[in-house]
């Protein structure tokens, strides 16, 4: 990917804004997941956690009869953080051109790297490293078989997904390396060469480990293969037998603007009690689906390649 930087162009759009307004951002749903998995920091970049595998047996005897020693069987999985960088360079021309001061300007680049982060953590959730090969694993990797449920559609490359995740410290939760989240650092003052040519600039970089902890099979569901093609959308049943599966209840759907869509014209409309008692043209926006809350995320896509 070639190195992109804010240019005098970007400094007279920001001049020309209103300030009272500020910065409107198109993108208003950044990466809800960043709000709805727990997170926590550890002190290096990657620990074990010891999860058990199976349980004792235990069962009835006869007096003066024996039973066989049983135990619980464990295991050690490893949970990594993985080094995310965003590098930030504002020529100090360009800087200094910002009637609200370089601070402004310098603001302006921090916050926009900032929101392209969370969008990029929000997509490596879910698509781990086939979003970026050199992040954490994702929920598409990680869940079992058993905990997935096929909706049937068959038009390719226009696939989607409904994950149900349970959130919490034994689930799914964000974790950050070192101690600290994401940073941003101090602004410098350097001599850089672009183009063969030296220039002073501003830099900067948004930092940090970060890793997903999905320890835990019984966290994570997921209906795959949801399509625009008929009757191939999420629906109220697909979810239930989905559940039927599990022997633990998700926390949360997570869908996206389209599935949301299907569920809602699976629906059967509302009658309106009004006048002549006639039905409502469409059901309300579903907000939950069998008890169980919905999240809408763009961080899923509708473009999946359908599995087999």
């Amino acid at each position: 990917m070639a190195n992109a930087y804010p240019t005098m162009l970007d400094i007279a759009k920001i001049n020309g804004s209103d300030a009272v307004v500020g910065l409107i951002e198109e993108n208003q749903n950044i990466a809800p997941e960043i709000n709805i998995f727990p997170a926590r920091t550890i002190n290096g970049t990657s620990f074990k956690t010891l999860f058990r595998t199976a349980l004792p047996t235990t069962q009835f005897r006869n007096v003066n009869e024996g039973v066989n020693t049983t135990k619980s069987t464990y295991a050690n999985k490893l949970v990594e953080c993985f080094y995310l960088d965003g590098k930030m360079e504002i020529d100090v021309a360009v800087a200094q051109a910002d009637e609200q001061g370089e601070d402004h300007a310098k603001t302006i680049e921090a916050d926009g790297h900032m929101q392209a982060a969370l969008l990029h953590i929000g997509k490596q959730v879910w698509y781990g490293t086939s979003n970026d090969s050199k992040g954490f694993p994702g929920a598409q990797a990680i869940v079992d078989s058993a905990y997935t449920l096929d909706a049937g559609g068959t038009t390719a490359s226009t696939g989607s997904s409904v994950y149900g995740v349970r959130v919490g410290e034994k689930h799914a939760s964000l974790i950050f390396g070192r101690d600290t989240v994401l940073a941003i650092g101090e602004w410098t003052k350097q001599r850089i060469t672009r183009n063969n040519k030296d220039l002073t600039a501003w830099i900067n970089s948004l930092e940090g480990w970060l890793g997903m902890q999905w320890i835990n099979k019984d966290s994570i569901c997921r209906l795959k293969d949801c399509t625009a093609d008929a009757g191939k959308g999420c629906t109220d049943a697909k979810l239930a037998e989905l559940l039927s599966k599990l022997k633990w209840v998700p926390d949360y759907w997570f869908m996206t603007r389209r599935e949301l869509f299907h569920l809602q014209v699976s629906r059967t409309p509302t009658s309106n009690t009004s006048g002549n008692a006639s039905t409502a043209p469409i059901a309300p926006l579903p907000t939950e689906s069998n008890g169980i809350p919905i999240i809408v995320t763009d961080s899923l896509t509708n473009t999946e390649e359908l599995t087999a």
